[in-house]
């Protein structure tokens, strides 16, 4: 992958641990409490949704708003109605919004809590990394 012992060092500098030896009685404490792959997977998942910045749009207008039917949150995330149908139906599948018909409307609201939480948090993240803690 290196084409020179530089880079590599460079590398190895940075983000790598330089140690030969293997902290094993800690390995071992921690290894039991650490989610498994099939867990990890479903994380990332849903994670990966929020690489979206339309998604996450539609996300904080439903945390701010509350239960919304399509064609208002289409006009408030300013997304044709196709594209934000698209979100919704991905977000809907990951259970981190629910729906509702109410007539001829389909209403949606986020899941739980555990959504308006995991979306508080992030933005207190960013928040405190630049300054702004809000």
């Amino acid at each position: 992958m290196f084409r020179s012992s530089e880079n590599r060092q460079a590398v190895v500098g940075l983000d790598a641990c330089t140690a030969t030896e293997v902290d094993r009685r800690r390995v071992a404490a921690t290894r039991p409490l650490l989610v498994g792959a099939d867990e990890a997977s479903r994380i990332a998942d849903v994670l990966g949704l929020l690489s979206d910045p339309s998604r996450v749009r539609v996300l904080f207008a439903l945390l701010e708003a509350g239960e919304m039917c399509v064609c208002d949150l289409a006009e408030m995330v300013e997304m044709s109605p196709s594209a934000l149908s698209h979100a919704l139906r991905l977000l809907r599948t990951a259970g981190v919004v629910t729906n509702r018909r109410d007539g001829r409307m389909v209403r949606y609201r986020l899941a739980d809590s555990h959504v308006r939480l995991l979306l508080d948090v992030v933005r207190a993240h960013l928040g405190h990394q630049s300054g702004t803690v809000g």
